[in-house]
């Protein structure tokens, strides 16, 4: 299970701690809001669709954070782009904490997002660069588990806050506390090199690339598709994370010490579906992994939602709805990255790995419309099974990467 890491280089687990690190501080940040939301509607009075829009916002703008991010990567390298993004979205998540308002917080999550995007983007690139294509698989997947870890500190800094502060400094502190990864730039700063496909590739810099170059026909097909397969990933997993703290609230009426041991259950299969997708990744290939987690997700998420189980069906239930989750998003980092060649691959993984969640982040706000006519339950349950049957249909429409070599896909590899 760990032979892949003990093969890496120095240099190569360097890249994957930064990486790892940088990815679970970003879902540190980002999770924050989900694990507020209740505090906010009480003491702002929003409603539902308000939120769900909240969640969407910064999904949006992560979209174009991603796009923005992996073309400036392509120009100026990996690495001083993904320091970017990480002071980029500690900033505006502290400035988070001093909103009071509906628009402010808007406007502040939104900022926000165009970092979050940024980062996976990059990093992505980054980590899929320097790793042999034997073990790409395991060890871009073993990044997913970073977002399991930022999100578990989130949840445990959430817990010590709301049950020793009051709910309306509780939120403002827990928001100043995401400056926090500001501090990894630094270690960044002084032990991660560029990625060496990158640095072999040319001077970058003195020919940029089109920004509608990743549109053009030989990669116009692939891009689509691959587009399709990220919408379907995101919506179904967003609707869980945006929701998910909301629903063991509102719904089964559970403390905040309570809500936090669920969620830790959840984030605990969260860390293993992210070795489990990579496994199954490098062993029977990226497309089979994308549809076999993806219909399994489907049924565990109808069962969770819309089946009448109990509370202790329901704590065992949340471990395999994170198993399968982190599962399907784990593989989009190095299956991306084989898609394209190396002079539009950050522009091309920034806009298809975020345009797919600034499209899936639809899914949120479908859910709060949808909950003001029927139970919050059934709408989550018919949003993200809808999404993952979008994933099974993406995936068997594009091609097989397992073991690729970056240093050689072509214009015609990157249409295929």
């Amino acid at each position: 299970m760990v032979q892949w890491f003990t093969s890496l280089s120095r240099s190569e687990k360097r890249t994957f701690w930064a990486c790892f690190s940088g990815w679970g501080l970003d879902a540190m940040d980002t999770q924050m809001y989900a694990l507020t939301l209740p505090t906010l509607i009480a003491l702002w009075g929003m409603n539902k669709g308000q939120a769900g829009f909240l969640g969407t916002s910064v999904l949006i703008f992560a979209a174009l954070g991603g796009w923005m991010a992996g073309m400036l990567a392509d120009r100026y390298g990996r690495v001083k782009i993904l320091q970017l993004t990480i002071i980029w979205f500690s900033a505006f998540t502290f400035l988070s904490g001093l909103t009071h308002s509906f628009g402010e917080l808007l406007v502040s999550r939104s900022l926000q997002g165009l970092g979050f995007g940024g980062e996976w983007a990059v990093g992505a690139v980054l980590i899929s660069e320097t790793i042999n294509p034997q073990v790409r698989g395991r060890v871009v997947g073993a990044i997913q588990a970073g977002w399991a870890v930022g999100y578990a500190i989130a949840v445990l800094i959430f817990t010590i806050l709301f049950t020793y502060l009051p709910p309306n400094i509780a939120w403002r502190v827990f928001f100043f506390l995401g400056l926090a990864p500001a501090v990894l730039v630094i270690w960044i700063q002084r032990n991660i090199e560029e990625a060496p496909v990158f640095k072999t590739s040319g001077d970058a810099s003195s020919q940029p690339v089109s920004v509608w170059e990743v549109f053009t026909r030989p990669y116009r097909p692939t891009m689509l598709k691959a587009v399709f397969l990220t919408s379907g990933i995101y919506g179904g997993n967003y609707v869980m994370i945006t929701w998910l703290p909301a629903y063991l609230k509102l719904v089964l009426n559970l403390s905040i010490a309570s809500i936090g041991g669920y969620l830790a259950i959840n984030i605990l299969g969260s860390f293993s579906g992210a070795f489990l997708n990579g496994w199954m990744a490098d062993a029977v290939g990226r497309r089979k992994t994308f549809i076999i987690i993806a219909m399994s997700q489907a049924v565990a998420v109808a069962i969770y939602t819309l089946a009448p189980i109990n509370l202790s069906e329901t704590l065992l239930l949340g471990y395999v709805l994170g198993t399968l989750q982190s599962g399907t998003a784990a593989g989009t980092g190095a299956f991306l990255a084989e898609l394209f060649p190396t002079h539009i691959r950050g522009t091309a993984q920034g806009f298809t790995g975020n345009a797919g969640r600034a499209i899936g982040a639809v899914m949120p706000t479908i859910v709060g419309v949808l909950s003001a006519d029927i139970k919050l339950a059934a709408a989550m349950g018919i949003c993200a099974c809808a999404s993952y049957l979008i994933v099974v249909v993406a995936a068997l429409m594009l091609p097989e990467t397992r073991g690729r070599d970056l240093r050689t896909i072509s214009m015609q590899s990157g249409g295929a």
